[in-house]
């Protein structure tokens, strides 16, 4: 099978996977805000779409898309800065939310927008195309097919994460009860995702391009 690596490489891409993906990062960060301010199955949509736009970005890479990114540089601030945009866009609509009528959207939430956010987001920062590009050929044979060992690993890669998202996102869903039945919790929910959004769309206009996850 010349998509796949061989097995002890596939083992430690196995285990770097897992350390890297443990590690809280801004999907991490975007993810339990989504479940703190909405719930549980909030954050689970919002871990579905950051998963398949993460999986979109290692397709790219594996198509050349992340060396694009590495040789123009006007590609990849355009990029960057139309993801960093969008997330301070959501920031400010979830800032201007009246108070009554985010306790309503928390108990009819719209999966395919919170969905559809959570992808955009993912897929509009290059740095995790580029991330790929470096990462996925150091457990790559170069007796195998390198397209499709790059596709097989991302996929892994995607899963993985995937299903770490996928926990922070049940211990947050456990915590934001308890959130909801204090005083003003619903407008800690509104703040703590307004300046979570706000935070991460300048931590990606700023940053350079060595973010993992």
């Amino acid at each position: 099978m010349d998509f796949l690596p061989p097995w002890p490489l596939l083992g430690a891409f196995c285990g770097a996977s897992v350390l890297l993906a443990v590690t809280p990062g801004p999907a991490v960060l975007y993810i339990v805000t989504r479940t703190l301010a909405q719930g549980r199955r909030a954050g689970l949509a919002s871990m579905a779409g950051v998963a398949l736009g993460n999986l979109g970005n290692s397709l790219g890479a594996a198509i050349g898309l992340a060396t694009l990114f590495a040789i123009s540089s006007l590609a990849f601030t355009i990029v960057k800065y139309a993801g960093a945009a969008y997330l301070v866009y959501l920031g400010i609509r979830a800032l201007r939310k009246r108070e009554d009528v985010e306790v309503q959207t928390f108990a009819t939430a719209d999966w395919r927008r919170i969905f559809r956010d959570g992808f955009v987001v993912a897929l509009l920062n290059p740095k995790t195309a580029i991330f790929f590009a470096a990462f996925l050929p150091q457990f790559m044979s170069p007796s195998g097919s390198a397209i499709g060992q790059s596709v097989t690993l991302g996929a892994t890669f995607v899963a993985i994460a995937a299903m770490t998202d996928c926990t922070y996102a049940l211990l947050a869903g456990a915590v934001a009860p308890w959130l909801r039945r204090n005083q003003g919790g619903g407008a800690m929910g509104r703040y703590l995702t307004a300046c979570s959004f706000v935070g991460l769309g300048l931590f990606t206009a700023v940053t350079g391009s060595r973010t993992a996850k």
